[in-house]
């Protein structure tokens, strides 16, 4: 949008102001504060129309949220194909299956990229893609790798599990499948584990050509724009729609090129947030777009004195449902000019992470060598970081004292080690914040040095402890690590590092002591034996020092 529409939109909205706010009067059945805020009845009502799940959506295939006009599917086709022709970014997966005449490697690139573009960031994954491929060009050779490597390569990208499952199905495919992917994207959910609708419609459109859509969030994004779909678009009523119009639209002689089209287009055009509507394909099948050019033609009216009338909402007359679309719903939230596209998709208020404190220790001893080991501990196989490595930890469900605190660690890092762990060696070293998707954690880190002259064996006869491994600084950083972990080890070699600068700093420089005493005894004055002076003398160097402050 120029700058000069988005002046004319600010001048309009702020002398709309007023008609603006009657007109939500209107649209609302319950009363409205003077200050134009819904009052908490009609918030609950809205709330719930909006979140709301129908087990089918209303309109028919006929309504403005679908693809009715095969001339218009069709352009729509031809254009974002020229589009990513000549705009697609050049990625090292989309290199190797454009490259790749094996449709079974060729399978494999696309679905490692597909398993850990989920939730990542491209410019994130593309170092881990390259590595990864490195490692293991092919899903036999990654069948034969520990999972323990897995981890190992994969700490850092964050959602563990996703590597676990990819190692799972290349075992998979090579003793169960006689090494051939399959090649349909319902065999594909059947077959691999960690393989959903997305992934699956992905590897057979890209891989092996299957006439199948994609939803990711990208092409939602689109979508709810392009057919002005304004309900809440995880609801499973919205989900199936979206497919539908995903399937519809697909291109039969690119399958795999148009989906990844419609992904390109809503990570580098359609945005979440500034979405640059001037340079997108489909700006003239998008409804959302045509809303927004229909306020500034409403707005060019306004100001040359034509008469207007007020519209705040999409133009739904095209909607065979006559304004009770399941799929509309903007009743509730109204059309919102200042966001333009953006008003599209609708979310439902995201849940704020749960917060959790844990006690964790870096608990440290010499080798043999005198190089410092740490211990750690595996995590379990399932769940949250499954099968990585940390400190040993406690999951606090109260709060308690640090007394208490350093009781429980001391007691936690007994069992581990088999010794008795002195609670004078626990030092509190500070707190890291790391958040997970849907974990707001808080470690309480503390540091523990092991002494061999202070520690007792312990018993064997105890109970099952979970595995666990001393670790040098060089196997700590190559392991199977998660970035809270490597977070707290940074704050014990902060603290650490602080700790020895301070007690350097602290003891008094020989060298320092040595030429004070001389520069003093070389500017002595001769005492009053020597002088007959009734005063007593002092060294030049005392009396430098006395000097009263200016």
């Amino acid at each position: 949008m120029s700058l000069a529409n988005q002046l004319f939109l600010i001048l309009f909205n702020s002398r709309m102001s007023k008609s603006r706010m009657t007109s939500r009067c209107k649209m609302s059945s319950g009363t409205v504060t003077s200050e134009g805020k819904k009052s908490p009845m009609n918030e609950k009502r809205n709330s719930s129309l909006i979140n709301k799940e129908s087990s089918a959506p209303v309109p028919v295939q006929g309504s403005c949220h679908f693809f009715n006009d095969e001339s218009e599917t069709a352009s729509i086709r031809q254009n974002l194909l020229m589009w990513y022709d000549r705009c697609k970014r050049d990625l090292p997966w989309r290199r190797l299956a454009e490259s790749e005449p094996d449709l079974n490697r060729r399978a494999y690139v696309v679905w490692v990229s597909e398993i850990m573009l989920q939730q990542t960031q491209v410019a994130t994954v593309i170092d881990y893609y390259n590595r990864w491929m490195q490692k293991w060009p092919t899903f036999h050779v990654l069948a034969e790798a520990s999972l323990e490597e897995v981890n190992q390569m994969w700490a850092g990208l964050g959602y563990y599990s996703r590597g676990k499952r990819l190692h799972e199905g290349a075992q998979k495919v090579v003793s169960e499948l006689k090494g051939e992917m399959p090649q349909t994207s319902e065999a594909l959910q059947k077959l691999l584990p960690g393989v959903g609708r997305y992934t699956a419609g992905a590897i057979s459109s890209i891989a092996f050509g299957q006439v199948t859509g994609v939803v990711d969030g990208n092409v939602t994004r689109v979508l709810c724009r392009a057919r002005s779909i304004g309900a809440d678009c995880t609801s499973q009523a919205v989900t199936e729609v979206l497919w539908t119009l995903a399937n519809a639209l697909v291109d039969p002689e690119r399958p795999g090129d148009f989906n990844q089209a419609m992904m390109e287009l809503g990570a580098k055009v359609c945005t979440p947030k500034s979405p640059d509507c001037s340079e997108c394909p489909l700006k003239n099948h998008c409804r959302a777009y045509k809303q927004v050019e229909k306020e500034l033609d409403t707005s060019f009216r306004w100001l040359l004195g034509k008469e207007v009338a007020s519209k705040t909402t999409v133009d739904i007359e095209e909607c065979d449902s006559s304004g009770n679309c399941s799929l509309c719903l903007l009743s509730a939230t109204p059309w919102e000019s200042s966001l333009g596209v953006m008003n599209f998709p609708r979310k439902p208020v995201k849940k704020p992470p749960r917060s959790e404190r844990t006690l964790t220790c870096v608990m440290e001893r010499k080798s043999s060598q005198g190089e410092s080991e740490y211990l750690t501990v595996q995590r379990p196989d399932s769940g949250l970081l499954a099968g990585m490595w940390e400190f040993p930890s406690i999951l606090l469900e109260m709060e308690i004292s640090k007394t208490k605190q350093i009781t429980l660690l001391s007691e936690r890092l007994g069992e581990l080690s088999r010794m008795v762990v002195p609670k004078h060696s626990l030092q509190h070293l500070g707190e890291v914040v790391h958040i997970f998707s849907h974990i707001h954690q808080t470690y309480l880190v503390y540091h523990a040095f092991l002494d061999e002259g202070e520690v007792a064996n312990i018993k064997e006869e105890q109970e099952k402890v979970p595995a666990s491994r001393w670790m040098s600084d060089r196997e700590f950083s190559d392991a199977a690590v998660s970035t809270a972990m490597k977070k707290v080890f940074n704050l014990y070699q902060k603290r650490i590092s602080n700790k020895k600068d301070a007690k350097k700093s602290s003891r008094p420089d020989k060298r320092k002591r040595e030429c004070d005493a001389a520069v003093e005894h070389s500017f002595v004055i001769k005492s009053e034996e020597e002088t007959g002076s009734v005063k007593k003398q002092l060294s030049l160097y005392h009396f430098i020092k006395r000097l009263p402050k200016e």
